[in-house]
């Protein structure tokens, strides 16, 4: 009989062939001495490079690691739902291939969901958060301003829908990700926002986040989230999510 899949760990990945191979054995690293199970999905998404080649090679090397290997572009929010539907554990946590919050940190959300809270997500907007930010200045301007426009469009009270660290309980995952339908950069704030209609109870919990100068968020990233802002908003307009 299989051992029961206490997290997945699903990474979507993009061209990564370069910084996989360390966040997968930093992973590998800090779970190694845990006494329950756990499996490892990246989800190559169509990259140009030889990330999935990459990760192949490391399949003998690091417990429970697996590779979807998608041949063409979709976007991070389809790579993610892609992933957390193919994954088998308790809890599903998705984070970034950059390692901005390492995997340690999920030994925080352990807590809330045992008082009861069926997603747990990080957060750099809350007390106790640490930034480490090497991005240029307008990003810290547009960061914050997308924020607030996110609450106020969507009336959700999270201060911060854009992290790559979330986990959610595994009765979580099909209602949520089935209604989806943002595949790229607003995928965040759509899946949060269904589970708020949803009535799941979502925690956020301070991270500390070591921002990647590589990072792919460029300014026409914002814009196009701001496009997909508005497609939620007349999703829920129309009763889509229901």
């Amino acid at each position: 009989m299989n051992e029961e899949i206490f997290l997945s760990i699903i990474i979507p990945a993009y061209n990564e062939e370069h910084r996989i191979t360390n966040t997968l054995e930093d992973i590998n690293q800090k779970l190694q001495n845990k006494n329950w199970n756990y499996e490892i999905l990246v989800v190559n998404d169509g990259s140009k490079d030889k990330t999935a080649e990459v990760v192949n090679n490391l399949i003998p090397k690091i417990k429970g690691l697996k590779l979807i290997d998608n041949k063409e572009n979709h976007g991070k929010g389809f790579v993610v739902r892609q992933g957390m539907l193919e994954a088998k554990g308790k809890y599903r946590l998705f984070m970034d291939a950059d390692n901005s919050v390492t995997i340690d940190q999920f030994d925080n959300f352990l807590p809330y969901f045992k008082e009861g809270y069926d997603i747990v997500i990080g957060s750099i907007e809350v007390s106790g958060a640490k930034i480490n930010e090497k991005a240029g200045f307008y990003r810290r301007i547009l960061g914050r301003f997308s924020k607030l426009i996110i609450r106020l469009v969507l009336g959700i009270k999270i201060k911060d829908t854009q992290r790559g660290f979330k986990a959610f309980a595994d009765y979580t995952v099909q209602p949520i990700f089935s209604r989806q339908t943002i595949w790229r950069w607003g995928f965040d704030f759509e899946i949060l926002y269904i589970a708020s209609r949803l009535g799941y109870k979502i925690k956020e919990v301070p991270v500390v986040w070591n921002n990647s100068p590589e990072s792919k968020v460029k300014l026409s990233s914002y814009i196009s989230t701001f496009k997909e802002l508005l497609k939620v908003k007349l999703n829920a307009l129309s009763g889509k999510y229901k």
